[in-house]
C-alpha cells in the first residue's frame, strides 16, 4: 500500500499499523517520492557483529602501488 503524504499517514496511523500487522508493507511518500517504509518489526534479525572477517582478509604489501602501465595510461607515468 502507498500513502501519498505524511499528513495522511499521521491521520491514519492506527489503521496503517493494523495493515502492517496483517502482513502488508506501507510506503509513505512526500511530494510523490517514497521516503519511508512501514513494516512489521522482525526481532529474529541478528545485529551485525564487527570483526567477523578478522584474520580472513589479506591486503597485499603493494596494494597502494599503482602499476606502471596503468599510471602511464592515466598520464601519471614516471618521467
Amino acid at each position: 500500500m502507498v500513502v501519498d503524504s505524511i499528513s495522511e499517514a499521521k491521520a491514519q496511523l492506527s489503521a496503517l499499523v493494523e495493515r502492517v500487522l496483517q502482513g502488508e508493507e506501507v510506503i509513505i511518500s512526500r511530494a510523490g517520492k517514497p521516503v519511508a517504509v512501514l513494516r512489521a518489526y522482525d526481532a529474529s534479525r541478528r545485529p551485525r557483529v564487527a570483526g567477523r572477517l578478522k584474520g580472513k582478509v589479506r591486503i597485499a604489501a603493494d596494494f597502494d602501488v599503482l602499476p606502471e602501465d596503468i599510471a602511464e595510461a592515466m598520464g601519471a607515468g614516471r618521467s
